[in-house]
């Protein structure tokens, strides 16, 4: 099963996590964590205008850093026994990774880049269309979940040309 990823940071030299938003594939499983206790003053311009403004508005969301790596594992948990992450940046990977404390929980398999997606037409277009000023871009839930419609978007029509050439 695939889990569609995204993370919000402080910056990306001096990385700190703030948010972090995952769902999967089938739309069943889905986790959202705001970290209140990051340092703001590491935030660069484009963090403080188009990532702060859009946190705090989910308050079981919100949580201290001490407390993300339990929460963490305990959605994976009550997982299948095999998942694999997508996400289209190596640092989302690592910060999730650093996250777990470098220790991966037992049924993360696997890894899928979805970066050689985002150039295609249909994963694009659906991305663009999930967004919206409900679901605003820079959000790291909204972003996981567009990650999702682009996938689905994409592998649909693979479906629909392999019944093409079937036919």
């Amino acid at each position: 099963m695939l889990i569609f990823l995204d993370t919000e940071l402080t910056n990306l030299i001096d990385r700190e996590m703030i948010s972090i938003g995952m769902v999967t594939e089938d739309g069943q499983y889905k986790l959202y964590l705001e970290v209140k206790d990051f340092d703001q003053s590491k935030c660069n311009s484009f963090v403080k205008s188009a990532v702060l403004p859009q946190l705090g508005f989910i308050d079981e969301a919100c949580m201290y850093r001490v407390d993300v790596q339990d929460r963490l594992r305990g959605w994976f948990s009550m997982l299948p026994r095999s998942v694999t992450i997508a996400c289209d940046s190596q640092v989302d990977r690592e910060v999730l990774i650093r996250e777990f404390g470098g220790e991966c929980p037992n049924n993360l398999s696997g890894w899928f880049d979805l970066r050689p997606l985002i150039d295609t037409g249909v994963y694009h277009q659906a991305v663009e269309q999930y967004h919206t000023e409900e679901r605003p871009w820079h959000h790291a839930f909204y972003d996981a979940q567009a990650h999702r419609a682009g996938w689905l978007a994409w592998m649909d029509q693979r479906r629909q040309k392999k019944v093409k050439e079937g036919s």
